[in-house]
């Protein structure tokens, strides 16, 4: 049963909602159009391309945990942020179902990798239900037209290529992660020990992986061939991604550890993944068939074929990722679609993990917060706000029962709820009514209220409400939403 607190904010969730399809107010920087708030329909209809915002699909290997429901409400934030400015936005999510990591869990578990995968994209999906976020696609990459999206994008990349651009095939050799998906360079791994077995092991420095030396016969992209072409782009776009500082960590990588790319492996190794349509014999590396969902949702290999004809919702204007995917979406990515002469996304927004209690969480030490239980432990919109409000894109987050129970007293409940009473509670010696004065501000009857009431402390508020709206949306429109919520906590501490 839900705690008073608990009910009394469901009730303010109402009452702002209903606040929010009545009052005709739009921030004084933002007032480019209509405003609709849905948590499942689409923005207003415009003439251009929608806003089209991409979470990464998400790993289905394993259940989701705390990490990837803040990517989600992160996401869905920032579409609504759009839809407030007046912008049709398109928001996708979904699932990664290909790799050899899946292809393990469903051995393990005796079952095929299909059913599997159909067992826990299940959970990805019901988890965005229960988070009310509002995607308006969710993509599988086991679906069929993504195979054929895939499997297009292939062949140019095979066949439409000049050929020391294009693919080739060689024999490669090197230190291979199967937790992560991919090869590191000699410079990248380092030895380490098993501390349960005191097993020798070699490791990937970046993340701690075990690595695996393999050789095997595989199709390669010449990625070194676009070094130039990727450095241009990063001169060109300084602020492509967000936060700053992310570019230089991949001006690094790019110039010190760059080496063409195995994109195959060996059918008889891992045989659950998109075949090459030519030679069945090869399997296409996940990370390609991953990236490329962005590209399928869009209609790429079904309604569209070339950067010439109309790219319906191609580029992305905003994909969001974690810090642990960076080299994949800020590399990888661009030079396969430089390498198809197709646009690049416009902009990366790269944010940090959360630990728990500032301890890695793992599975081993059993802090993995599970969404599930954090929604119907504090329910959602403080848990929203929570993630919101102390989610960073420059730092690693904490996440704490304590926390969030302290966050949840002194703000939602002392600060907001508090005012929301004073402002809202029925009066008994005088006649009041909220929906009255809101209707009353908006027609100006409180306009010259300063002229008349110049004491100090409120000609200080009335400097702070006439800054307080930019402020905001500056913060939003760098997607700072802790930020933005510092802004409406300065206002309201006056």
């Amino acid at each position: 049963m839900r705690s008073p607190s608990l009910q009394a904010l469901s009730g303010l969730r109402r009452a702002r909602l209903n606040i929010l399809y009545r009052s005709k107010w739009v921030c004084s920087s933002c007032r480019m159009g209509s405003i609709r708030w849905s948590s499942s329909g689409r923005s207003t209809p415009s003439s251009g391309k929608p806003y089209y915002i991409t979470t990464p699909i998400f790993y289905v290997n394993a259940a989701p945990h705390i990490g990837h429901f803040y990517t989600m409400v992160l996401a869905d934030v920032l579409k609504r942020w759009q839809q407030i400015k007046g912008k049709e936005t398109f928001f996708l999510t979904g699932t990664d179902e290909h790799g050899m990591k899946i292809q393990r869990a469903a051995a393990k578990e005796g079952i095929e990798p299909k059913e599997f995968c159909d067992t826990n994209s299940d959970k990805f999906r019901a988890l965005a239900e229960a988070g009310n976020i509002s995607y308006d696609s969710f993509i599988r990459t086991t679906n069929p037209e993504h195979k054929q999206s895939v499997s297009e994008f292939w062949l140019q990349l095979k066949h439409a290529l000049p050929e020391h651009l294009g693919l080739y095939k060689g024999t490669h050799q090197g230190w291979y992660a199967v937790s992560d998906e991919c090869f590191y360079p000699e410079d990248m791994v380092r030895p380490d020990i098993v501390p349960q077995t005191g097993k020798k092991i070699m490791v990937s420095s970046e993340t701690g992986s075990e690595v695996e030396w393999v050789k095997e016969e595989t199709w390669f992209f010449p990625l070194t061939k676009y070094k130039d072409a990727l450095l241009k782009f990063y001169d060109e776009n300084p602020d492509w991604i967000t936060p700053a500082h992310r570019m230089n960590e991949v001006r690094d990588w790019v110039n010190n550890h760059l080496e063409d790319l195995s994109i195959t492996r060996p059918a008889s190794r891992l045989s659950w993944g998109i075949p090459d349509p030519e030679d069945h014999n090869q399997t296409i590396y996940v990370w390609v068939d991953a990236l490329i969902n962005y590209l399928t949702q869009a209609g790429y290999g079904s309604k569209w074929h070339s950067p010439t004809d109309n790219m319906g919702l191609w580029p992305a204007d905003m994909q969001i990722i974690g810090k642990d995917i960076l080299r994949f979406h800020a590399i990888y990515w661009p030079a396969l679609l430089i390498a198809l002469g197709l646009p690049l996304p416009k902009r990366l927004l790269c944010h940090n993990h959360w630990t728990m209690s500032n301890r890695k969480m793992s599975k081993s030490l059993g802090n993995v917060v599970n969404p599930f239980f954090a929604v119907q432990r504090w329910d959602l919109d403080p848990l929203r706000y929570f993630l919101m409000r102390n989610g960073s894109l420059t730092k690693d987050m904490s996440y704490s029962n304590q926390l969030i129970g302290s966050v949840y007293t002194k703000e939602l409940q002392a600060n907001i709820g508090n005012l929301f009473y004073r402002v809202a509670r029925p009066k008994v010696t005088a006649k009041w009514s909220t929906v009255e004065a809101v209707s009353a501000f908006r027609d100006g009857a409180f306009q010259g209220l300063c002229e008349k009431y110049s004491g100090q402390a409120f000609t200080s508020l009335d400097e702070h409400l006439e800054k307080a709206p930019a402020a905001f949306c500056e913060e939003m429109d760098k997607c700072n939403t802790a930020g933005a919520i510092r802004e409406m906590f300065n206002l309201l501490r006056e």
